[in-house]
């Protein structure tokens, strides 16, 4: 039989135990980082938003229609990033600002690279499946979300990082990550499908910037475009008679142009090949809200839809 004062003494240490719980609790509620997560640019920012719980606020610091490649960070976007909970990047040097803004902005938490473990494309001599025909660029290829089967590791990244930041959403999170893979594993395969029936003579196409390599690598079409993988530099006038060349020699059926640049180079070059304006394509950035590619699975549903529509005889 338990004494009085056994009791006595469990209640006075169960008493100071829920004490110090209730002292303990509310600080580690108060170390959980702020819920916002904040991207470089709008496809990652749509990707991270199927795979975080609506607890969370996920935001872009480059937002539709814009071009990262060109982006000038302002002081609004260093306080953004300093209250923010976690911070998202492509990798590859795509946002090739990004360093410098996190050292000036004084954030301190972990930064998700969504491109970790992805095999990138190299900068190559001569014209090479899917390169630029002119300014290159050196390092490597940072558009890997052009091959949907490589947005699958973005969503692996994604999920590790959302979950290794806030753990008590672990669950949720590595749920919404397995459905978003399955959806983005069925398109992958569709336009597999789809491309594999148009004879390959036919899927060789121009865009404005040489954004779609892992696009033409992994769905066997051929983009030869004037500029390199970055948008800020103008192609020689060497490299746009070149191309304009090429397009009659190949009999190329259509130039793009894309919502991140000016039309204007597109369309001469179009017009003076003999091809069409076979429509705009979306390669660094998605439409607003509504548009054609308000979200990543739009956005590549629609650039093939565009392709196809181009290469398919009328």
């Amino acid at each position: 039989m338990t004494s009085p004062l056994c009791l006595s003494r469990r209640r006075s240490v169960a008493a100071l135990t829920a004490t110090a719980a209730a002292l303990i609790t509310p600080r580690l509620q108060a170390a959980e980082p702020p819920r916002r997560v904040l991207t470089s640019f709008s496809i990652l920012a749509d990707m991270a938003r199927e795979v975080a719980p609506a607890e969370l606020e996920v935001t872009a610091l480059v937002g539709v229609d814009a071009d990262a490649h060109v982006f000038e960070p302002r002081p609004h976007d260093s306080r953004r990033l300093a209250e923010a909970g976690l911070v998202v990047v492509n990798g590859l040097g795509f946002e090739g600002w990004i360093d410098r803004l996190v050292k000036a902005s004084g954030y301190a938490g972990p930064v998700v690279v969504a491109t970790q473990g992805v095999a990138p494309r190299k900068a190559a001599g001569g014209h090479s499946h899917g390169h630029s025909h002119g300014h290159r660029h050196d390092g490597p290829d940072p558009h890997a979300w052009q091959d949907v089967a490589l947005a699958g590791r973005y969503v692996d990244n994604l999920a590790a990082g959302l979950s290794a930041r806030w753990p008590s959403l672990a669950e949720v999170i590595q749920a919404r990550a397995l459905a978003y893979r399955q959806r983005l594993a069925a398109l992958d395969a569709s336009l597999r499908t789809q491309f594999s029936a148009v004879p390959a003579d036919r899927r060789r196409v121009i865009p404005s910037h040489d954004a779609f390599g892992y696009f033409g690598a992994a769905y066997g079409v051929e983009f030869l475009s004037p500029r390199g993988w970055v948008t800020g530099s103008e192609p020689s006038a060497a490299a746009v008679a070149r191309l304009i060349r090429q397009i009659r020699d190949q009999g190329v059926r259509a130039v793009f142009v894309e919502n991140i640049t000016d039309t204007r180079l597109m369309e001469r070059i179009a017009k003076e090949g003999g091809a069409q304006v076979g429509g705009v394509l979306y390669s660094d950035a998605l439409s607003a809200p509504g548009g054609p590619a308000d979200s990543y699975v739009r956005m590549m549903e629609h650039n093939a839809r565009t392709l196809l529509q181009a290469m398919t005889p009328r």
